[in-house]
């Protein structure tokens, strides 16, 4: 287990539609502002993944999820990230707290966009990328 004080926790959330697009939000603030990410953030004292999961989906882009089981996990800086599969289950897409824009995405905007460092990489090694 990461302890609090080594690094921050984080959860991430890869989420697909019917049509195999990722969920991608533009961060509107630092680390990684104006570029594309995953979208997610940071597990507040007293939460678990789960409830950080739901809380940021609703935060950043409008909708309600359904997370499901752990992807993989990532350090990047201080953050440690723990990325979780989650389905959709209500709400309609918007940006919202923390993100500039959200967007499904396939293989083909995913090359467009300028990303977070190492995404793509991630994704590629996870066998996670977007159709």
């Amino acid at each position: 287990m990461i302890q609090r004080g080594e690094h921050t926790p984080c959860v991430g959330a890869l989420t697909f539609d019917e049509d195999g697009r990722l969920l991608l939000v533009r961060r509107a603030n630092d680390p990684g502002r104006g570029l594309w990410s995953l979208p997610g953030g940071r597990v507040e004292p007293g939460e678990d993944d789960v409830a950080a999961l739901v809380r940021e989906m609703a935060e950043e882009t409008g909708l309600v999820v359904q997370p499901g089981p752990l992807v993989g996990r990532v350090l990047r800086g201080r953050y440690a990230i723990a990325d979780y599969r989650c389905t959709v289950v209500g709400g309609e897409l918007r940006a919202g707290d923390d993100a500039l824009d959200a967007r499904w995405c396939d293989a083909a905007a995913l090359a467009e966009l300028p990303l977070v460092e190492l995404l793509v990489e991630t994704l590629t090694e996870w066998d996670v990328l977007p159709r």
